[in-house]
C-alpha cells in the first residue's frame, strides 16, 4: 500500500452528516435566534469552511455566550438521536486497508464517543486511535499533536500517514507535520472551497473511488 496509516476527518468525509444532521439541527436553533435569519446547506457548507464555524457564529451571527450553549446543547441533542450513514465505497476501502495491516485513525470536531457509535452502526473496522472535540482546544484540529501522538503510537513517520479531509483545519495540521493530504470532495460541489481543495491539497477527490485509486494505486 502507498501508506501505513489513514487518518481520516469523520463528518461529510466518512459519514455523510452534514446536510442529514448538522445543517437541519442549527437551522431549528435560528428559528429561535435568528428567526428573519434564511441560511441556505450551500451557504452553510461554505460558512464552515469560511471563516469557519466558530467564527462564523461569533463574528457573523454574533450569538451571544449563551445563545451559543443553547445551540451547541440543540445540536448535541440531534447527534446523540441521529445516526449518519457512511458513504457507499467508504466500507470497502476502510476493510481493505485494515485487512492489508494498515492503522485507522480519526481525528474529528466530533464527539469521540458518537465517531465510535458511527463506525459501529456503519459496520466499518474501528479505528485505532480517535481524537474528537473532547480533546482541550489546544489539542483540536489544526493542532499538530494528533498526528504527533498517531507517529508516537505507532512509530510512523511522516512519510508513512496520509490525511484525508474536507476542510482547511485537516489540511493546515497535515501541512505542519509534513503528512500528505487527500482532499474529499464527494460531500457536496461548492465551487469556491471545491477551487481551493484542488489548488491547495497534493490530491483532491470527487468521488469514492479516486480515493481508492490513490490509497491502491501500486497494487
Amino acid at each position: 500500500m502507498k501508506y501505513k496509516c489513514l487518518v481520516l476527518d469523520h463528518d461529510d468525509t466518512i459519514v455523510n452528516s452534514t446536510a442529514t444532521i448538522h445543517y437541519p439541527a442549527f437551522i431549528e436553533s435560528l428559528k429561535i435566534l435568528r428567526p428573519h435569519l434564511t441560511l441556505t446547506l450551500e451557504e452553510y457548507f461554505y460558512y464552515n469552511f469560511e471563516p469557519g464555524f466558530s467564527a462564523f457564529c461569533h463574528d457573523v451571527l454574533h450569538l451571544t455566550q449563551e445563545e451559543m450553549e443553547f445551540q451547541t446543547q440543540n445540536w448535541l441533542t440531534s447527534v446523540d438521536q441521529n445516526i449518519p450513514l457512511v458513504y457507499e465505497g467508504i466500507k470497502e476501502i476502510l476493510w481493505d486497508f485494515k485487512n492489508a495491516g494498515g492503522y485507522i485513525c480519526v481525528v474529528s470536531h466530533s464527539m469521540k464517543e458518537n465517531i465510535i457509535r458511527d463506525y459501529k452502526s456503519n459496520h466499518l473496522p474501528m479505528p485505532d486511535l480517535v481524537f474528537g472535540w473532547e480533546q482541550p482546544a489546544q489539542h483540536r484540529k489544526p493542532s499538530p499533536w494528533p498526528l504527533e501522538k498517531i507517529k508516537e503510537e505507532f512509530q510512523l513517520s511522516s512519510r508513512d500517514m496520509v490525511m484525508i479531509d474536507d476542510l482547511k483545519p485537516g489540511k493546515i495540521m497535515a501541512e505542519l507535520v509534513g503528512v500528505d493530504f487527500i482532499g474529499a470532495g464527494w460531500a457536496h460541489e461548492i465551487e469556491p472551497i471545491r477551487h481551493y481543495m484542488q489548488e491547495a491539497c497534493l490530491y483532491y477527490c470527487k468521488n469514492v473511488n479516486e480515493l481508492k485509486k490513490i490509497l491502491f494505486e501500486d497494487e
